[in-house]
């Protein structure tokens, strides 16, 4: 997903009188912090040694994508502190886009770590990932994902389908829908690439959902890597390119033109509560 976001700092105080523990219920305890410490240690681990040489554009090796991606297939809601009845992903009860709440576990220059955690209709617009691979997975939930590759090989001309008032003809680039699908945890992990897999993605929360980022290399302006939105147009079936009727009927296209950031997306940084990693 990978959108930009910026911690406010804000933290919650909760106070509660805890029961007494015998010792085998504190043993217990124990082993179950250990064991989810030890799965969020061995993310940041995996992630260390496949970004280890990463750099704007760079492509982990397919041996260290699939590793990566089974230590994400693996991973559960728990494992991170997570369940759906915590404030996070309480449905909005007034109009408008409800808000979304990003819990940052670890950056630095080769990757990022971070949870978005979006209620019912939350909606994350379309944005893309410049030059960066990035793994997510949901950890639960219903969500849609929409997420389109710019077309290199297809001949197109400008589009006259669009009114003015819409969009500037001059400004668009045509792009091909990867997925348009929805997604129900647990399911597999998705993976995007700099120019391929659906570099550019929407999210619309169906329920309240978690989504587990990683990053390689994270959002970046000075180096060119920054999050730019998009406004997304249909655009009429294409012919003369080439692919026979059975094939054209599979692909669907749009126009994208580039915006500015959404005044109605609202991400706010929490502090992340589940186990802790240790940054070695």
């Amino acid at each position: 997903m990978g959108i930009e976001t910026t911690l406010d700092g804000r933290q919650d105080k909760e106070y509660c009188e805890l029961p007494k523990e015998t010792n085998h219920s504190r043993s217990k305890k124990s082993r179950r912090r250990q064991k989810k410490s030890a799965t969020v240690q061995n993310l940041f681990q995996t992630c260390k040694e496949v970004f280890a040489s990463g750099a704007t554009g760079f492509i982990p090796p397919p041996a260290d994508v699939e590793r990566l991606r089974l230590v994400l297939d693996r991973m559960k809601p728990e494992d991170v502190g997570l369940n759906p009845e915590m404030p996070y992903f309480r449905p909005k009860v007034n109009k408008g886009l409800p808000k979304i709440t990003y819990l940052h576990l670890h950056e630095c220059e080769k990757f990022s770590i971070g949870i978005f955690c979006l209620p019912p209709s939350g909606v994350i617009p379309l944005h893309n990932h410049p030059g960066m691979t990035v793994f997510s997975k949901l950890l639960f939930g219903t969500m849609h994902i929409k997420s389109y590759d710019w077309t290199a090989d297809v001949p197109h001309d400008p589009p006259t389908n669009l009114h003015p008032s819409q969009v500037e003809p001059s400004r668009v680039k045509l792009a091909k829908v990867k997925v348009d699908s929805d997604f129900t945890a647990p399911c597999n992990t998705s993976i995007l690439y700099p120019a391929a897999g659906g570099n550019m993605h929407c999210f619309t929360a169906i329920t309240a959902c978690a989504v587990l980022d990683v990053l390689g290399p994270p959002y970046s302006d000075p180096d060119g890597r920054h999050c730019t939105y998009y406004l997304d147009f249909p655009c009429p079936s294409l012919s003369g390119n080439g692919q026979s009727d059975a094939e054209e009927k599979k692909e669907v296209y749009a126009w994208l033109q580039e915006r500015e950031k959404p005044d109605e997306l609202d991400v706010v940084g929490a502090l992340y509560r589940g186990p802790k990693l240790v940054e070695n």
